[in-house]
């Protein structure tokens, strides 16, 4: 078990799979949650350039429309607990919007000193521009 002072937390990579026969996909997005905080984000970035040279016949709206789901806080439903939100958010789906494995994470103690939102969202960041910026 973590210490007070860490930060567990789990992610998962929101992919556009165009063609689900194939499974290629891009990263579109980030889910990530952390438990002890009741801290729940989600960020999706559309990529024009990026999108449209894997699959030109993309619709941005329609994905666009669809990928907002993964980033509102009342889905499926506002009233659950933030791991409860991230479970659904992070289910197995054979669509064109697909979520990674969930991936564990922890921030030690030394780097977890201050706001701990600060602290969520800096490793958030971090992990955005890793895996899809």
């Amino acid at each position: 078990m973590a210490a007070p002072d860490e930060f567990l937390y789990e992610y998962a990579v929101v992919r556009y799979v165009p063609r689900v026969d194939r499974e290629e996909f891009v990263n579109i997005g980030l889910i990530m949650l952390c438990k002890r905080r009741r801290w729940l984000k989600g960020k999706i970035l559309l990529n024009s350039g990026r999108l449209q040279a894997f699959d030109p016949a993309v619709n941005f709206e329609f994905l666009g429309s669809q990928a907002t789901l993964f980033t509102r806080g009342d889905v499926p439903s506002p009233e659950l607990p933030a791991e409860e939100r991230y479970r659904w958010l992070a289910a197995v789906k054979s669509a064109v919007l697909q979520v990674s494995p969930s991936h564990p994470g922890i921030i030690p103690a030394a780097q977890g000193a201050g706001d701990p939102s600060a602290v969520l969202e800096a490793e958030f960041d971090r992990l955005f521009g890793q895996l899809v910026g």
